[in-house]
């Protein structure tokens, strides 16, 4: 029992990895986007997650997880698609509100996981009602708040979440599973861009190679 434990839990270290370099390939750069500051940028931002919460449902659909703890290998590769469909629906959002300048590392981090780790991304962004004050971080500072993110979807993967209803429900739990993870995306990102964005910078060190920075 102790050694089934064991090699469970040397699964999600190695599965919570994975996930965190796979998180980083996504926010180290934002996608561009074709959309323009809009009069009324809630509707529009509104009528981008409609269409971009479909797209990940129909994207998604032919999920068919293994049962056991080495299912989460087949799951990785949908959850980058997942991941760069939300990612340009962010840079979407960003812009429809023109606050394309405002959307960094940083930003997109918090925008695509505040509802999977809430309490990882405040080290990056905290809310003071309609204010989020955003921590410019170094990349180890980054990797570090990635990796609890990784480690939390990893654990909920492994543990008792998706690797039990996914072979149940098969492709109409994926697409559902899909469809809800990114209106919690858009969310977040409407209310996140309808806010006031400060930017403290101070107390990052800047990363070498990093151009943006």
């Amino acid at each position: 029992m102790q050694d089934k434990r064991f090699s469970k839990r040397r699964t999600q270290i190695k599965a919570g990895t994975r996930i965190a370099e796979a998180i980083l390939d996504f926010v180290g750069q934002a996608p561009l986007s074709s959309e323009l500051p809009a009069a009324n940028p809630e509707l529009r931002a509104r009528a981008l997650a409609a269409t971009a919460a479909r797209r990940a449902a129909l994207t998604t659909s032919g999920l068919s997880l293994p049962p056991g703890p080495l299912g989460w290998l087949t799951l990785l590769p949908e959850l980058r698609s997942l991941w760069q469909l939300q990612t340009q629906l962010v840079a979407d959002i960003a812009a429809c509100h023109g606050k394309t300048a405002e959307l960094g590392r940083e930003e997109m981090i918090y925008c695509l996981f505040r509802h999977t780790d809430a309490q990882a991304v405040r080290d990056l962004v905290a809310q003071i009602g309609q204010r989020f004050v955003v921590q410019r971080a170094s990349r180890p500072q980054v990797q570090a708040v990635v990796l609890k993110i990784g480690m939390h979807i990893a654990q909920r993967l492994i543990g008792k979440g998706i690797s039990r209803w996914i072979p149940v429900f098969g492709a109409l739990g994926a697409g559902a599973y899909a469809y809800y993870d990114t209106s919690l995306v858009s969310d977040t990102a409407i209310e996140f861009f309808a806010g006031v964005i400060d930017v403290h910078a101070d107390e990052a060190e800047p990363d070498v190679g990093d151009s943006r920075r």
